[in-house]
Parts: structure tokens; C-alpha cells; sequence
């Protein structure tokens, strides 16, 4: 594999990732920070949420188990954040699922300056206003044009738009690409994903602004990860572990 420039970029520097996370996933997603090379701090308190985002590298806001104070510290957090010029990524789980998550989701859209949107087709749909029929937090179903979508959104909010699926898209408004391979166990073991979404926070905390470049390297190198645990054991629950493995081994 190519020499992995952003990856070592991480443990070289150990940045600290500040996640406000879902219950499911908040452990699965720490420990795979630390295998990466960086440093996860998983604080969701309103009272701390500026403080801490102030101190962060990065900071990531993830919907997947939502109530009125976890909204408010993610805003408070976002917004410091953006005070810092530290980077944030948004990942809008279930973004369609219900009115109350496709409000919060535009919500911080709008209170907050995003750097990176990492969701699933069905996500993006909902962001984009685009016609889906939704299924829980999965993608769901529908018709769309996923690179054009994904242009079109990462230009209207003027970040990187990274869609995740058997086969992911990265645009940033002006440029589209592809990144093919993985492995479909990475669909069946919970917070595969939102742990995608804090490794790419800690690639963007390193990259100078080469935020295309960097999260085109983090799905790449994750997709690979997951190829590589699938060489190793096919059964879910020692997949998982397999991923840590891969996210820690040199590359």
C-alpha cells in the first residue's frame, strides 16, 4: 500500500479528538482513536462542551442517540470550535429517521461551519431534500445521483461531503472521487461507521487545510483495515477486534 502520509502525521502529533458521541458507539469509537494513533476525549456535558472543544484538535458531533442537552452542548461545542479554527465533523446518523433528527441535523448546519459531512446515501438525501424512504438508521432506499448530490451539498456548505457505502464518495464541491473495496462485515458490527467519521476528524486535525486529500486517505485506509481484519476472521465479534488490530498495526 502507499505510504500512508496523514497516518503517520497522526502519530506523530497524538491529537486530540473531542466526541460527542451516541451511547451505542462512544467506547468501540475511543478505542479505536487510540489504536489509530490519536487521543479521544468523549465529553458531552453542556457546562464543559466549549471548554473542551477550545482544547480539541478536532471535534466530531454524532446524532445517533439524541436528547435536548446533547443538542445544545454539540451547538456550544461546534461554535467554539469554529472559534479556534478547529476542524468539525458532522456525522447525521439516521438523519431521516424522524422529523426531530433531520431538524437537529439542520440545525447545526446552520449555527454551525462544518468541515466535513460523513454520512450514508440516505443521509445525504435527507440534507439534500431529495425524496428517500428511510429505514431506521441505515441507508434506506431511493434514486439518486450520489457524486452529483454529494457536489452539490459539499458546495452549499462549503465542506467535504465523504459518503459511505460499498463504494465511497468524496467531493468537496469541485472535485469527486471513488474509493472502492472494504468488506460487508464493516456493515454488520455496530459504530463501524462512526468511528470512520472521528478517524477522519483526527486526519483533518493534521492535514494544514488538505482536507480533500486527507479524508480521500482516511476512507481508503479504512476500507483497507476492514479487508485486512476479514483476511484474519470472517465471524463478527472477532471482525471488530480485527479492526482495532489493523487501525494499530504499522502500515
Amino acid at each position: 500500500m502507499k505510504e500512508q502520509y496523514f497516518l503517520q502525521r497522526v502519530r506523530a502529533k497524538t491529537p486530540l479528538v473531542h466526541c460527542i458521541t451516541n451511547i451505542v458507539v462512544a467506547n468501540f469509537q475511543a478505542n479505536g482513536l487510540l489504536a489509530l494513533g490519536a487521543s479521544p476525549v468523549m465529553a458531552d456535558a453542556v457546562e464543559e462542551a466549549a471548554e473542551i472543544a477550545a482544547a480539541a484538535n478536532c471535534t466530531v458531533l454524532n446524532i445517533g442517540t439524541l436528547n435536548k442537552e446533547t443538542i445544545e452542548a454539540m451547538i456550544i461545542a461546534g461554535k467554539s470550535a469554529n472559534e479556534h479554527n478547529v476542524p468539525v465533523v458532522l456525522d447525521p446518523v439516521g438523519a431521516g429517521a424522524t422529523q426531530f433528527r433531520k431538524a437537529t441535523v439542520l440545525r447545526i448546519l446552520e449555527e454551525v461551519k462544518i468541515s466535513l459531512i460523513r454520512c450514508n446515501a440516505g443521509e445525504l438525501a435527507t440534507i439534500a431534500g431529495v425524496k428517500w424512504h428511510a429505514r431506521g438508521v441505515d441507508a434506506g432506499e431511493g434514486e439518486m445521483d450520489l457524486q452529483k448530490m454529494a457536489m452539490e451539498t459539499a458546495k452549499r456548505f462549503n465542506c467535504i461531503v465523504a459518503v459511505t457505502g460499498v463504494t465511497d464518495i468524496v467531493s468537496d464541491g469541485i472535485e469527486v472521487k471513488e474509493i472502492s473495496g472494504g468488506h460487508r462485515l464493516m456493515s454488520k458490527i455496530t459504530g463501524s461507521g462512526c468511528l470512520l467519521s472521528a478517524i477522519v476528524g483526527a486526519y483533518l486535525s493534521v492535514c494544514s487545510g488538505e482536507n480533500f486529500a486527507a479524508t480521500y486517505e482516511a476512507l481508503s485506509f479504512y476500507k483497507k483495515a476492514g479487508e485486512r481484519a476479514a483476511e484474519k476472521s470472517e465471524q463478527p465479534g472477532h471482525f471488530a477486534a480485527y479492526i482495532l488490530d489493523e487501525l494499530h498495526r504499522e502500515w
